[in-house]
């Protein structure tokens, strides 16, 4: 089964805001890198959804790794799969 996947708001600006990092720090090709990086993934989840870990929080919401430094977290509901955020791993983490 393939799952649709949508893209929130809160996803799409801490996309853009952790891949405008990279490229300050690290340039164009660091840039590319992690947009292939999430392409991977997103088309990991696509076909597995359950692939990744679930939260300690929601079984339904799972952190999806893309890169040591950056995660994505996202939410099965029934067809699809809502990406809810992206996150640098280099915060504080989000669950204890």
């Amino acid at each position: 089964m393939i799952y649709t996947i949508i893209f929130s708001e809160t996803a799409i600006e801490t996309f853009d805001s952790i891949r405008d990092q990279i490229y300050n720090r690290w340039g164009d090709r660091s840039v590319i890198d992690f947009e292939q990086r999430t392409l991977k993934v997103l088309e990991l989840i696509e076909h597995s959804p359950f692939v990744f870990q679930s939260t300690p929080i929601n079984e339904n919401v799972r952190k999806g790794f893309i890169h040591r430094n950056c995660s994505m977290f996202y939410e099965i509901r029934d067809q699809r799969i809502e990406i809810l955020f992206f996150w640098d791993n280099r915060q504080d983490p989000i669950f204890f």
